[in-house]
Order: C-alpha cells, then sequence, then structure tokens
C-alpha cells in the first residue's frame, strides 16, 4: 500500500454498507472507491436511494462500513471504536443537513457557542457568524430569522469548531433558489477563506457547475466524475 500523500484527506477502497430489515438485506453502498483531497469542493449528485447520505454519514464517522477501508490522512479508520469516532467528529467534522437543528430558545450567538464548548481551538462565534454574513443578527432568535439566515446559522455552527471538512446533506433543499445562492455563497466562503474542504450533495445539478469535481452516484456506486475545467460562483447559479 502506497503512502499517502500531504493533500489525501480520505482514502477509501470497496466501501460497503448494507443495512438488515427483518430477512430483507439493504445494500446502500456496492463497493465505493473515493479519494478527496485537503481544500477541494465536491458536489455529489444522484437519485433519492443511490447512497449518497450513506456515505457521506461515513465519512463523518456517523456510521460505518460494513466492509472495505477507509483512510482519514492514512489513519485507518474502518474498524475505529465508538471513543475514536467521536472524537474525530468533534474534532475535524463539520455537518450541515436539510433541516437547519437549531435550538428555538437560543439565539444565533448561542447557537453557535453550543459548539465552541466541545471544540479545542474553535472560532469565536461572533467571527463564524461574520464569515456567514450574519454579523448584525447575532442576538436574534431563529423565529426572528429567514430559512436562509437559519441554515447560515448552522454553517456558523458547523465551522466554528474550524472543522477539516464540511459535509453538507442538501443544504438548499427546504430553500428557494434566491435564499439557496446566499446558503451556497457561505459554503463558498468557508472553502476559499478557511481552505476547509466542502461536500455537498443535492438533487440540484446546477450546483455542480461551482465544484472543482463532480461525483455521480446510482445504486449504491459513484459511477461517474469530473472536474470543472471553468467554476461558476454561487451567484451565477440559476435553477
Amino acid at each position: 500500500m502506497s503512502e499517502p500523500s500531504d493533500d489525501l484527506l480520505f482514502r477509501a477502497e470497496g466501501l460497503s454498507k448494507t443495512y438488515h430489515m427483518g430477512d430483507v438485506a439493504v445494500h446502500a453502498l456496492r463497493g465505493g472507491d473515493l479519494q478527496l483531497r485537503t481544500g477541494e469542493f465536491v458536489v455529489m449528485l444522484g437519485p433519492s436511494g443511490s447512497g449518497k447520505s450513506t456515505l457521506l454519514n461515513i465519512l463523518g464517522g456517523l456510521d460505518v462500513p460494513s466492509g472495505g477501508h477507509m483512510w482519514y490522512y492514512g489513519e485507518d479508520l474502518t474498524h475505529a471504536g465508538d471513543a475514536r469516532l467521536t472524537q474525530f467528529r468533534r474534532q475535524h467534522v463539520g455537518f450541515v443537513f436539510q433541516f437547519y437543528n437549531l435550538i428555538p430558545s437560543l439565539t444565533a450567538r448561542e447557537n453557535v457557542a453550543i459548539v465552541t464548548d466541545i471544540a479545542p481551538n474553535p472560532l469565536p462565534p461572533e467571527e463564524a457568524l461574520a464569515l456567514v454574513g450574519l454579523e448584525k443578527r447575532l442576538d436574534h432568535f431563529p423565529s426572528q430569522l429567514s430559512g436562509g439566515e437559519q441554515q447560515r446559522v448552522a454553517i456558523a455552527r458547523a465551522i466554528a469548531k474550524r472543522p477539516v471538512i464540511l459535509l453538507c446533506d442538501e443544504p438548499t433543499g427546504a430553500l428557494d433558489s434566491a435564499t439557496g445562492v446566499r446558503v451556497l455563497e457561505a459554503l463558498e466562503r468557508v472553502n476559499a477563506e478557511m481552505g476547509t474542504t466542502v461536500i455537498i450533495i443535492t438533487h440540484n445539478a446546477d450546483i455542480a457547475r461551482m465544484a472543482q469535481r463532480v461525483l455521480w452516484m446510482q445504486d449504491g456506486q459513484i459511477v461517474r466524475e469530473a472536474s470543472n475545467a471553468q467554476r461558476v460562483s454561487a451567484q451565477e447559479l440559476q435553477w
């Protein structure tokens, strides 16, 4: 096995995931290979049930594969225990989901501060919120924010612990196009200014124009990948 290069963030070989529902075996991943590099902006496309979320959850340490291997900067996490995976998630991974999961009784600043209390070297909540354009909304509660603003608070919360990788599962899925563009601008800025590797899974093929690399999934496998010779900014997207 060759040594990983310094910028090789993740390497996965033959990843599979099977869920058992009674006597029925559901094959969510079927032997996937993947490499992700530090600072990349990657978009993953594919229909529902193609394995996108399963792969994202395994990369983020929320789930473990049934077969294959996964390395993070050369460390084999395939059989890591719960304690190591918890440490990995806390110190290295940020998550952004379609639904914001903010605590209604806490302000934007306080929602972000929850994460900074457990991170070893966090961004101040004010700085994280400024990075996503919400420096004037620090003391607003979720009910006082639009859907796009709530999603940007969720991004600020995810990046406040300075994650190496930000995993985004349908981050614009519940938003209209104009609001979704604002959210994508925030992710674009996090990638450019913090050097965070950003992975977005989406049904929206137009978002792929932002990416350095695009991966297509079908039936539990990555069936195709391509690089964008000319990337567009979030503001140039239309859907």
